[in-house]
């Protein structure tokens, strides 16, 4: 397949494009400045200039393709503080090339997160199956399941606030440099919340399998592991910072974490067994704790 993929020079894209042309796909890769473009080259992709809000220029490249993955999120404008701005030039940009393959019975892959269904009010053990009507990054998430209805195979990989390798810890990344900056690994309260987490190497996999064979209408779960606690995971990055570890009083969370306080106390439990054996998926990669003392954060 010729596969247009958002989001290519990111983190999870690092896995996901030598994935795809590992199965002998050919990637076309957007990206948003020279130095987006080279980082796409590097990894043997096509690069496809543009961003997120040209959308008849998304449109356009769903449009030429065999198949889309959008992993692209505006997450700088997520730290400074305009989380519904990111959302929103998401949802429009999934709309955008949403119209562009609709009746063509293309794999339309997008991405959400675990989080995001706690965030709207969701507890216990998140699963496949599990969905809310909306909230922030889920209108987005619906809104692609949703193409299904209109002759496209679409899916969701949901990932976990943890994907982590080589040095790279997405979420988890931010309460590293706060660590790193305060002189402190901190958690919330007894610290006992949990996150769930992946190796990238084994999500970008799990893309791969998606966009070949994900039944129409799905969500997936990139998830490893369940949930590794705060706790045990701010004790990992103590050691290796070589750093104090401490509870954080909820009440000072705010100071302390900055953006992340709103994340940082949640507990996320997630099943992927669904996923596991509707694609056959079986993650290979060391857990996180196993990463952060054989990598590194330093």
């Amino acid at each position: 397949m010729r596969v247009f993929v958002t989001g290519a020079s990111g983190h999870i894209a690092s896995a996901v494009i030598p994935e795809l042309l590992s199965a002998g796909h050919t990637v076309v890769g957007l990206a948003r400045s020279d130095r987006a473009a080279a980082a796409v080259s590097a990894l043997g992709a096509e690069v496809r200039r543009g961003d997120l809000d040209d959308l008849d220029g998304l449109a356009a490249a769903a449009d030429r393709s065999d198949g889309v993955i959008h992993l692209a999120f505006k997450h700088d404008e997520m730290r400074t503080g305009d989380l519904m701005g990111a959302v929103d030039a998401d949802l429009r940009a999934i709309e955008a090339m949403g119209a562009a393959v609709k009746g063509s019975g293309k794999p339309f892959i997008g991405t959400g997160v675990t989080l995001g269904q706690v965030i709207a009010g969701f507890r216990g053990r998140l699963t496949e199956q599990d969905a809310l009507p909306g909230g922030p990054r889920i209108d987005a998430e619906n809104a692609v399941v949703a193409f299904a209805e209109q002759g496209v195979r679409s899916s969701v990989v949901r990932l976990p606030p943890t994907v982590h390798s080589l040095g790279r810890y997405s979420l988890l990344g931010g309460l590293i440099e706060i660590a790193r900056a305060r002189g402190v690994a901190g958690y919330v309260g007894d610290g006992l919340n949990g996150w769930p987490s992946a190796d990238t190497r084994d999500v970008g996999r799990l893309y791969r399998l998606a966009l070949e064979g994900a039944p129409a209408g799905s969500r997936l779960h990139a998830v490893a592991e369940e949930g590794v606690t705060l706790r045990d995971t701010a004790a990992a990055v103590g050691r290796r910072l070589g750093v104090p570890v401490a509870s954080i009083a909820a009440e000072e969370a705010e100071e302390h974490f900055g953006f992340l306080a709103g994340f940082v106390g949640l507990d996320n439990p997630v099943s992927a067994d669904h996923t596991r054996r509707t694609l056959g998926w079986t993650p290979t990669r060391p857990g996180l704790l196993a990463d952060l003392a054989s990598e590194g954060v330093a």
